[in-house]
C-alpha cells in the first residue's frame, strides 16, 4: 500500500485596476521611417548625445518644437493681419502692411 501525498491544487487571480494615480502612456505610435541629409543626421546625433536623449526621441521633440514654433508664427500673423484691418492711421496701417509682408515673404 503507497501513500500519496494529497495534492492541493488552486489557482491565483490577478485582478487589474487602473485607479487613474499612475500616467497612461500614449497608446497610438506610428513608426516612420525617415531620410536625413548627413549633415542633419551628425546634428541630430550629437545634440542627442549632449542632452543623453536617443536620436529618436530628440527627432521627436525637435518635430514638436517645430510645430509649436509654426502654431505661434501662425498665431502672430493672424493677430497682426487682424491689427492691420483695424488700425485707422494710414502710416500705422503702412508700416503693418510692410511688417505682414515680411512675415509672407521672408518666410
Amino acid at each position: 500500500m503507497s501513500k500519496r501525498s494529497p495534492r492541493i491544487s488552486f489557482a491565483v487571480y490577478t485582478i487589474w485596476v487602473h485607479n487613474g494615480v499612475m500616467k497612461v502612456a500614449e497608446k497610438a505610435v506610428v513608426r516612420q521611417s525617415v531620410s536625413l541629409p548627413a549633415g542633419l543626421a551628425k546634428q541630430v546625433g550629437s545634440m542627442a548625445k549632449s542632452r543623453k536623449l536617443s536620436k529618436n526621441r530628440m527627432l521627436v521633440e525637435l518635430i514638436e518644437n517645430g510645430i509649436d514654433a509654426d502654431k505661434r508664427r501662425q498665431a502672430e500673423f493672424f493677430a497682426l493681419a487682424e491689427r492691420f484691418r483695424n488700425e485707422q492711421d494710414p502710416e500705422a496701417a503702412r508700416r503693418l502692411g510692410d511688417e505682414l509682408g515680411r512675415m509672407v515673404f521672408s518666410g
